[in-house]
């Protein structure tokens, strides 16, 4: 059975500085339905979001969004835990730091934990530990992150969900000519250091952070797909009818 890692971002996950609930439930309806075909894992953000609901600082000083990332994450788990349940799986937190993936030794036993979960049908649900990790609550969004985990935990390979629809030759927000660009097996060098713009007010992410995760998995041979998050009708058709209708596949061209 294939594995697939999910990523789903900040913009999908909240609305109105809330949790998006509605849109949790329909990924995790989502996951539900994959887990015939394949072994899914998922990489989450939106424990910041989570923590604003309850206690409201200046999101723009890093001290107080890692008080509400510590606030939130507990928060983001049982939602997730209590939705999961709904579907009849089990799932668990894993908080990870980009030193877990630098150290071999952390990372053995990151994967062999990792191994353990879903040979027990146990959705692992990753975050990035945002209360101690000051870099990816400034820039990142959970992309990189979300590659180290497909590229270490043997997947074959990323989905990302966003609040964009794939990836197009011009931004579609402020040129309606834009053009969606389908398959894309070579990312520029221009293109990766793009300015990046977050879609969310508590988002640190944006396209160029989704690119250099897609670029990075694209030198390790793993294809990446980038697709909306708040409907999920283009991923569904990728993932369980083979369809490619909408989003975009980052994938090396066959020699």
């Amino acid at each position: 059975m294939k594995r697939i890692v999910i990523k789903v971002g900040t913009a999908v996950l909240t609305e109105q500085n809330h949790l998006a609930k509605e849109r949790m439930m329909a990924l995790i309806t989502l996951i539900s339905e994959l887990k015939a075909k394949y072994e899914v894992i998922l990489v989450t953000s939106g424990a910041v979001a989570a923590g604003y609901g309850v206690l409201k600082l200046d999101k723009k000083i890093i001290a107080n969004r890692q008080a509400l990332a510590a606030m939130g994450q507990p928060i983001l788990a049982m939602t997730y835990k209590n939705k999961f349940e709904r579907v009849n799986l089990d799932s668990a937190q894993v908080l990870l730091t980009e030193d877990d993936f630098n150290s071999h030794h952390r990372l053995r036993h990151a994967q062999d934990m990792m191994e353990v979960l879903i040979s027990s049908n146990v959705v692992p649900i990753i975050n990035e530990n945002d209360a101690t990790a000051v870099a990816e609550l400034t820039f990142g969004d959970n992309d990189w992150l979300s590659a180290q985990v497909a590229f270490h935990f043997s997947a074959s390979m990323l989905i990302i969900l966003s609040d964009i629809t794939g990836y197009y030759d011009r931004d579609p927000r402020t040129h309606s000519d834009a053009k969606l660009r389908s398959i894309v097996s070579k990312i520029e060098k221009d293109e990766l250091e793009a300015k990046t713009e977050a879609g969310s007010e508590f988002a640190t992410g944006g396209i160029t952070t989704k690119l250099r995760a897609a670029n990075f998995l694209l030198g390790k041979k793993l294809p990446t797909f980038l697709s909306s998050g708040m409907d999920l009708k283009d991923v569904r058709s990728f993932l369980l009818d083979d369809k490619h209708f909408g989003g975009t596949l980052f994938e090396v061209k066959n020699e």
